[in-house]
């Protein structure tokens, strides 16, 4: 496929950003748009607006998941989807998320323009919520699509300020399916691309990453307590100081990790203290762990010997030691047909990429389990995200929508993807 200089599909991308990005736009800079706000409902309504506009059929589900598609000459095949979620974190950019929606609509209105109908019917989502930045509750969108949303498990939340997610979604027009488990039976294919949100193309000056897999996660927290005592009375060989043992714990933890090698990565991110008192041995520490892999045997493996070595960490050291696993997620991994035509667009376009895996989560993770899954990276630059300083380079946006361009024209006007 040739693309002409003049469709300027990276600057299309750009001022639509722009544009919606006035919904939760901040004085200071940056982005709130969360979910079921006058933001969140404004920035929905503006694009079902602006793919009316360019003739797409356009409508909301009963969570607020807005569609926009091109119909298919042959409507008995299933559809091709692509898009991402609008709401974005607290004080976030304008990137992550929303430029999977745009560049779908870019991309859509692209081939429609320039090869009429598709064969499959293609369709853009912009999926109502991801982030999970005002309910404590994601993938919200992504889950109610495919029956995997519990009306139970967000009935009884509220946001900061106490208001009650069902009156949320309410006071915005929508409102719980008749039956949870209710799901589109009708998509053959999706398609996200997102920005990557790590440092790893711009530093291996790579254009586009095609991603296999988004990595699974094992959180933890872990206690640490021992003896609260004066610190000028009580001599070292008599303390059992719960900071010094954490701390030990923590350098092993990162060691282990570089032993392990990439691409593991084991962080620990929040750390408190009891008393937290400068003449005040601490008695008590508590702290996080996060460790990712795209492989789950060796994240089972990694934290075996992790809550090994803290429990002989605490023998040794006369302190006792707690580990409580709160959040344990497969990898998941993106349709291997899917990764090879995303690959051979890039090689047809002579784009310089990289087969990579994903370390943050996405609404591609929820859909692979149900359909076949692809994703595309474009590069953040020094790899900032969810923050006012995200940005990606202008020609790295259109390399993706062009990227995008190719695969969905391969899924939806040539059928290749039985």
């Amino acid at each position: 496929m040739k693309f002409d200089k003049k469709d300027n599909l990276g600057r299309k991308a750009t001022e639509l950003l722009n544009e919606v990005s006035a919904f939760g736009e901040l004085d200071e800079g940056g982005m709130s748009r969360l979910l079921y706000t006058p933001e969140w409902l404004g920035a929905q309504n503006f694009l079902k607006e602006y793919m009316d506009n360019k003739g797409f059929t356009t409508y909301f589900d009963n969570v607020g998941n807005l569609y926009g598609k091109i119909e298919g000459t042959n409507c008995s095949d299933k559809t091709v989807l692509t898009g991402s979620h609008v709401d974005s974190v607290k004080n976030g950019g304008i990137l992550d998320g929303q430029f999977g929606i745009i560049a779908g609509i870019i991309a859509i209105n692209y081939l429609y323009e320039k090869y009429g109908s598709p064969i499959r019917t293609l369709e853009v989502v912009s999926f109502a919520e991801e982030e999970g930045s005002r309910f404590p509750y994601t993938f919200w969108g992504s889950k109610n699509i495919f029956g995997i949303a519990n009306r139970n498990d967000v009935i009884g939340i509220h946001d900061e300020n106490m208001v009650p997610f069902s009156e949320a979604m309410k006071k915005c027009g929508f409102n719980f399916k008749s039956n949870d488990s209710l799901r589109r039976n009708d998509i053959k294919v999706f398609v996200e691309l997102h920005v990557e949100q790590g440092n790893v193309l711009e530093l291996e000056e790579k254009n586009i990453g095609v991603v296999t897999a988004v990595v699974g996660q094992r959180r933890f927290s872990i206690k640490v307590v021992g003896q609260a005592n004066h610190a000028g009375t009580t001599p070292l060989k008599y303390r059992k100081d719960a900071m010094s043992v954490s701390s030990k714990i923590i350098n092993r933890i990162n060691d282990m990790a570089w032993d392990y090698g990439e691409p593991l990565v084991a962080t620990v991110g929040r750390v408190e203290l009891t008393p937290n008192i400068v003449n005040v041995v601490p008695g008590e520490v508590e702290f996080t762990l996060d460790v990712r892999h795209p492989q789950g045997d060796v994240i089972k493996e990694f934290t075996q010997d992790i809550k090994k070595m803290i429990e002989e960490e605490g023998i040794r050291a006369g302190v006792d030691t707690n580990i409580d696993m709160w959040m344990d997620e497969d990898p998941v991994y993106m349709d291997s047909r899917m990764v090879d035509i995303i690959e051979e667009k890039c090689k047809d376009n002579s784009v310089e990429y990289k087969v990579m895996h994903s370390g943050a989560g996405h609404d591609a993770q929820i859909v692979a389990q149900f359909v076949p899954t692809g994703m595309i990276f474009v590069p953040s630059k020094n790899g900032i995200s969810h923050s006012p300083d995200e940005f990606t380079y202008e020609a790295d946006l259109e390399r993706g929508i062009k990227i995008l361009i190719e695969t969905l024209y391969e899924l939806a006007y040539k059928e290749t993807f039985k």
